[in-house]
């Protein structure tokens, strides 16, 4: 069965070279082929389109009328075709990503700078926010995909985990004798805390573990970046839980200290979601290609 739309791509070409042949010949039909349609057409329009001369066709008033507008939606759906297509070669378009400011600058940034080397014509939005909020701006379509701490407990969406991390304690100068010999979890809560935000992920996964341990959490300080809990740390106000990946630089540049623990809390995951309801755009599906396989 022909289309309506085939048939007004038919006549579009019949109008534009003035000749069923020639139409045939660009459309790759026969001339009888093109000829039905155009009949086809004209019954179901209940007017003549074109008028037969021996040396072609040549559109009637009506006829014309009608080509003005449908050459303009034909050029439209081709355009439009062209932008698709250009979508799908990632040569334009838009990556909205949701992550939180550590996860950004610690693990996020060479995955970036790998897909804008490889697709600079794709812009990048970058929503900043906890793992929570992200997961919200995701299931609003405000954002593609969120890179976030693990784990998260949500049906609606896929989780690939892609970074393990570690939660550990770190102090300064003033605690240094604490690193002289392991200690234990209830030994830890004695000493000046500090710690995330009651409503960042990482904390939340710190404090569920303590609890199962029959361990209870009051912290002298709630912060809300990992980098202030590094630079608390630093100066001497307490003992703070950082990410070891992220911390690795103070540590090694002896500005702060790993405290050693007899049980280490288990390590998590950094990772990519994204709703499952929802097929991934060709660029956000190249990005985590990339963040997968560590193409970096």
């Amino acid at each position: 069965m022909v289309s309506k739309l085939d048939l007004y791509k038919v006549f579009c070409q019949v109008g534009k070279s003035e000749s069923f042949s020639k139409a045939a010949k660009d459309l790759y039909m026969t001339q009888s082929a093109v000829s039905q349609a155009i009949m086809q057409l004209e019954r179901e329009l209940a007017i003549r389109l074109f008028i037969r001369t021996p040396r072609g066709v040549s559109l009637t008033n009506e006829g014309s009328l009608l080509f003005e507008y449908v050459k303009s939606a034909i050029n439209l759906i081709d355009v439009g075709e062209e932008k698709i297509l250009e979508f799908k070669n990632l040569t334009t378009g838009e990556l909205k990503i949701g992550v939180g400011d550590t996860i950004s600058r610690y693990f996020l940034l060479p995955y970036l700078e790998a897909f804008h080397t490889n697709y600079p014509n794709i812009k990048f939005k970058i929503v900043n926010g906890t793992t929570l909020e992200l997961c919200s701006v995701l299931k609003s379509g405000g954002i593609d995909i969120a890179i976030c701490n693990f784990p998260l407990d949500d049906p609606t969406l896929e989780l690939i985990p892609c970074i393990d991390i570690q939660d550990i304690f770190v102090c300064g100068e003033k605690y240094k004798n604490l690193v002289s010999k392991p200690l234990a979890l209830d030994e830890i809560i004695e000493l000046p805390l500090i710690l995330l935000e009651p409503n960042s992920n990482s904390r939340k996964y710190v404090e569920d573990y303590m609890i199962s341990k029959g361990i209870k959490i009051s912290p002298e300080f709630e912060l809300g970046s990992h980098d202030l809990l590094l630079e608390f740390a630093k100066i001497n106000l307490g003992i703070a839980c950082v990410t070891k990946e992220f911390s690795q630089e103070y540590i090694n540049r002896g500005l702060l200290y790993e405290v050693p623990l007899i049980e280490e809390i288990p390590k998590r995951n950094i990772g990519v979601c994204f709703l499952k309801s929802v097929s991934l755009s060709p660029a956000s599906t190249k990005f985590v290609e990339i963040i997968e396989n560590k193409q970096i």
